[in-house]
């Protein structure tokens, strides 16, 4: 479970009775496609004949530029996780981030997903011992991909959720 039981507005877009811009939504989806993208050669190098996770990062962008319906990039996301369903480990967390990446035109608090399965990934993929710092480095990486406009909603996200998404943000 990554998602609260209780929706905070600043996720929710305006045009819903929040009080997320569009612009800002679309940067918490190409935020969160950069995350996923990220850690994606660990699904690629276990599967790489699938393309689904790779879809779903693309269909998140093609989303932001208006290219895809935000029905188009859910799909391409619960497709994503769908090709994660059968793996263990680091594969399995990247083709998760990739859903959850392709979900955020959906619902926007989903970027969290995306980010928290990236860094389960990492951690998934590093050398035995290693686990906590590969984490802790993605984590940092992840945050220095933020966009200013929405830095402090994402490390106030971080920061709210932290224990429902593996305490992976105590970076």
């Amino acid at each position: 479970m990554i998602l609260p039981k209780v929706r905070d507005p600043r996720f929710v877009t305006i045009r819903r009775g929040g009080t997320l811009t569009d612009a800002d939504h679309r940067l918490l989806a190409l935020w969160a496609a950069a995350c996923a993208e990220h850690v994606l050669g660990l699904f690629e190098s276990a599967q790489p004949g699938d393309p689904r996770p790779h879809q779903a990062i693309e269909h998140a962008r093609a989303w932001v530029r208006g290219e895809v319906k935000m029905m188009q990039a859910r799909a391409a996301g619960g497709h994503a996780m769908g090709a994660a369903r059968d793996l263990r480990g680091a594969a399995r967390h990247a083709a998760y981030a990739a859903g959850q990446a392709g979900v955020v035109a959906h619902v926007a608090a989903h970027e969290l997903g995306a980010a928290a399965y990236a860094i389960k990934a990492a951690r998934a993929a590093a050398p035995e011992g290693e686990s906590e710092i590969a984490g802790r480095l993605e984590c940092q990486w992840q945050r220095d991909q933020l966009p200013e406009a929405i830095r402090e909603l994402v490390l106030d996200d971080q920061r709210l959720r932290n224990d429902i998404c593996w305490s992976v943000f105590d970076c």
